[in-house]
């Protein structure tokens, strides 16, 4: 399966933050990009997501920490322009959720050999001291890595690939085969919308609540979250406030804060900074993260003969792979171009 030589037109079917992560990458590569999307990018489940980079809730582990590791470099330079790209270097703590439990580390099962990659590819990272952990957590990390403000950073997005000559669209997809009708390739990175699209049921939500509060002085983040956990903890500062999470619930499609997990939220972030306890709440917001037994990366031939590269089930790291995807979309674009067949992920 082969496409034509020279410029291509590219449709990237979804406006979240893979979407456009890969448009751009496409668009400036030179391609002809159009994103077809439902919603506006602050609508996206990218929007309510807290913006850490760091792997969490995608497999394969050994692959998301290749994407996880791109994006990293790709981040940590945009975070010079932090007004512009949403991208800041903050300090944090990456603490196990209880002594000796399973936390924020994987554990042996969980694909501890491949995500130690990760631990030895981010700059500066160490073992946490007893005195920088709170009480009833054995171990932990301190690290300085991207927090992205994912408003700002989807409209940095939009506006990057407006300038690279791509466009975006607000309408409906019911097809991939009718968005291939008017394109060379489809890029398929339409999220949880993939259940019903692709269709693959083994696409499912990963619901996550949080809570958006005044931030009270607090200037680094915190997290805590064990590989399974239905709950965790985390604290993420940014410019609008301070992200409180939050959960991770499989296969919970409502997107209706409860207010009894938003006081929950709250408490458990004040364990760890009493100093939220009396904050003003701003925000209650619920997302689904688009989950999958592994993310699914590969070209396969849409009816019709348009080739398709899917890009979806990220579950909760989005943002942290965005990039690494994006370059893998790239690759597989090119490879079509020299003339192989679909290959899979």
């Amino acid at each position: 399966m082969t496409i034509d030589s020279g410029d291509v037109d590219m449709c990237v079917v979804g406006g979240g933050v893979i979407g456009l992560t890969t448009a751009v990458a496409l668009a400036e590569d030179g391609h002809r990009v159009r994103v077809l999307s439902r919603d506006a990018a602050g609508d996206t489940t990218s929007a309510v997501a807290g913006g850490l980079c760091w792997p969490y809730r995608i497999r394969p582990y050994d692959l998301a920490v290749q994407w996880s590791v791109r994006s990293f470099h790709v981040l940590a330079a945009l975070a010079r322009r932090p007004e512009e790209t949403g991208a800041r270097m903050v300090t944090g703590t990456m603490a196990e959720a209880t002594a000796g439990g399973r936390g924020a580390r994987q554990e042996p099962g969980d694909g501890a050999d491949d995500l130690a990659a990760w631990y030895g590819a981010v700059p500066g990272l160490r073992r946490a001291g007893a005195d920088e952990l709170p009480a009833g957590s054995a171990a932990g990390w301190r690290a300085r890595t991207p927090l992205v403000d994912m408003p700002a950073h989807l409209r940095y997005l939009e506006q990057r690939l407006t300038a690279a000559g791509g466009t975006v669209e607000r309408r409906e997809v019911t097809s991939l085969a009718e968005a291939g009708r008017t394109a060379d390739v489809v890029v398929n990175c339409s999220g949880l919308g993939a259940r019903e699209l692709v269709p693959d049921p083994d696409v499912h939500p990963v619901q996550g609540q949080v809570v958006i509060v005044e931030n009270p002085g607090i200037e680094e983040w915190y997290v805590s979250a064990g590989a399974g956990a239905a709950e965790t903890t985390y604290v993420l500062p940014q410019p609008y406030g301070v992200v409180l999470g939050g959960t991770a619930r499989e296969n919970a499609w409502s997107r209706e804060p409860d207010p009894a997990v938003a006081e929950a939220i709250v408490a458990r972030g004040a364990r760890r900074f009493p100093e939220l306890a009396g904050a003003r709440v701003l925000a209650h917001k619920v997302g689904l993260r688009p989950a999958r037994p592994a993310v699914r990366l590969e070209v396969e031939r849409l009816a019709g003969g348009t080739p398709c590269v899917h890009n979806y089930g990220h579950g909760g790291a989005g943002v942290t792979v965005a990039w690494g995807c994006a370059d893998e979309v790239l690759r597989r674009v090119r490879t079509l171009r020299e003339g192989d067949g679909p290959r899979g992920g």
